[in-house]
């Protein structure tokens, strides 16, 4: 067959990969390779079954032929089809030897050089050793091995910033801290080009600073802008109303308790897409803190109709019965879950709430020491475990895991405000009052009902050392309209 036959043959596969004609792709992708016995073509016949989920014969092709073992592109297929058959340890073999350090810098490695199969040249690449440190990464997470996972999720992205998805597991599985998550996207090298993508990165990871800061990166984010037809710069389109982005947003408003707000946003947001699961786990949170058993009903019907075996659906189901008390019921739905996804710690911090809100502490415990070594990054189990030991007046312990907290995420205000109850717990007025006022300095937000509580232990710790002035300060500065009252009937 001459060649321009055959180059037409593989444009018919190409075509068929486009439309999702698997079937007609493979058949044609086989008899070009017959044709040519070319690499090119082979790695686009296994393309094609991969694709056509046929991933035992497309990892018997790659195996069979030599190439596999000098090529790095053949070698990621195959690894691919192993991940897809869940043999995790094959695919770590295929994958071949490579060591990685804490900060995620790759060593010892023995691969060989890349060939670029039939590729167009002119599109933009992510590394391939990028793509293979982040499988590597994934298989490490299946045997459990997270520690090793979240190495080879940091070289991945340290490889390329381009793979979102390395940075996505990092974050939405809480491996790393407050600290390390700003250490890693302050090493990353981006290209020229990227500027936005650097700052929408910086707009992911935990939003404690303050507002003026955090409002200023969006700020800058919203401004990003393209043309979409040079010759007419009428037509502009830019990052103000990216679903991610405003979901990005009502994530902040939930973390510094403006629930309202992130509801309002949210709702905004899923009227636009519907579909969008992240936009839609933050609105099933700021929902059940603002008590909304109707909309918590609703979405967790259309949730498990849509997506029965996503463990956010029935994390719905359980958020719905925890707002109406039935806590029996939201157990049993936050432990269904959990067993659908071990990694979605929502469900695990619900599962504890709702033993702790029936006051049983061993349960509750349980899960949230579960929930803190899976999600060694999210401060909230170690947080919550120090708020038993606080119910239970064991008190040092509970410091204990307050500190623990706030070196995993020093930012966030609700643990110095837990450190000032127990410090007044302890008639430790003084140091009391340093984590009260410490509490007010980390407020993301203007001072909203949330804190109340704060500024009067505040007032309170300042009434136990006899600090009159302060005191009636907090007073005017909570109600200047009943000041006269509480002055006339204040006692010490």
């Amino acid at each position: 067959m001459r060649e321009e036959e055959i180059e037409k043959l593989r444009g018919v596969v190409r075509d068929c990969v486009s439309k999702h004609l698997y079937s007609s792709a493979i058949f044609f992708a086989d008899k070009v390779a017959a044709f040519t016995s070319d690499p090119a073509d082979i790695y686009m016949q296994a393309q094609a079954l991969f694709l056509g989920r046929h991933y035992r014969r497309a990892f018997h092709l790659l195996n069979a032929s030599q190439i596999v073992l000098r090529d790095l592109r053949f070698r990621y297929l195959a690894a691919k089809c192993l991940e897809e058959l869940k043999e995790w340890d094959q695919c770590l073999l295929m994958l071949g030897d490579a060591k990685v350090d804490e900060h995620g810098n790759v060593y010892d490695t023995k691969d060989c050089n890349v060939m670029y199969l039939d590729k167009d040249g002119e599109d933009r690449e992510i590394n391939i050793s990028s793509a293979i440190c982040f499988l590597r990464g994934k298989a490490y997470e299946a045997l459990e091995n997270r520690a090793q996972a979240r190495q080879w999720y940091k070289a991945a992205v340290k490889a390329d910033p381009l793979c979102y998805e390395a940075l996505e597991c990092l974050i939405e599985n809480h491996m790393l801290t407050c600290e390390e998550e700003t250490s890693l996207l302050s090493s990353l090298q981006f290209a020229p080009e990227d500027g936005w993508l650097s700052s929408f990165y910086s707009c992911l990871i935990k939003k404690y600073d303050k507002e003026n800061v955090v409002e200023a990166k969006f700020r800058e984010l919203e401004k990003e802008s393209c043309s979409t037809n040079p010759s007419d710069g009428s037509i502009m389109c830019t990052l103000k109303n990216n679903t991610d982005l405003l979901a990005c947003k009502a994530e902040y408003y939930h973390q510094c308790g403006e629930y309202q707000k992130c509801f309002e946003l949210t709702s905004v947001l899923l009227e636009k897409d519907p579909f969008h699961l992240k936009c839609t786990l933050v609105h099933l949170a700021a929902a059940m803190e603002l008590g909304h058993s109707n909309e918590l009903y609703l979405m967790a019907c259309n949730l498990v109709k849509d997506y029965p075996q996503k463990a956010l659906s029935w994390f719905a189901v359980g958020c719905y019965y925890y707002c109406i008390r039935k806590y029996d019921q939201s157990r049993r739905y936050f432990s269904k879950a959990t067993n659908l996804d071990g990694t979605f710690p929502p469900a695990w911090i619900g599962f504890g709430n709702a033993y702790a809100a029936q006051e049983e502490g061993d349960q509750a415990m349980s899960a949230y020491r579960t929930a803190a070594r899976l999600f060694p990054g999210c401060h909230l189990p170690t947080l919550y475990i120090g708020m038993e030991y606080m119910r239970t007046h064991s008190f040092k312990l509970a410091e204990q895991f307050f500190m623990q907290a706030k070196s995993i995420c020093p930012s966030d205000p609700l643990v110095y405000n837990e450190l000032g109850v127990v410090a007044y717990h302890m008639k430790e007025y003084q140091k009391a009052v340093l984590w009260f006022e410490k509490t007010l300095a980390h407020i993301p937000s203007s001072l909203g009902e949330m804190w109340e509580p704060t500024v009067v232990n505040l007032a309170h710790a300042y009434r136990k050392l006899k600090y009159v002035a302060k005191v009636f300060g907090i007073i005017y500065f909570i109600s200047p309209t009943f000041f006269p009252l509480f002055t006339v009937f204040w006692e010490f």
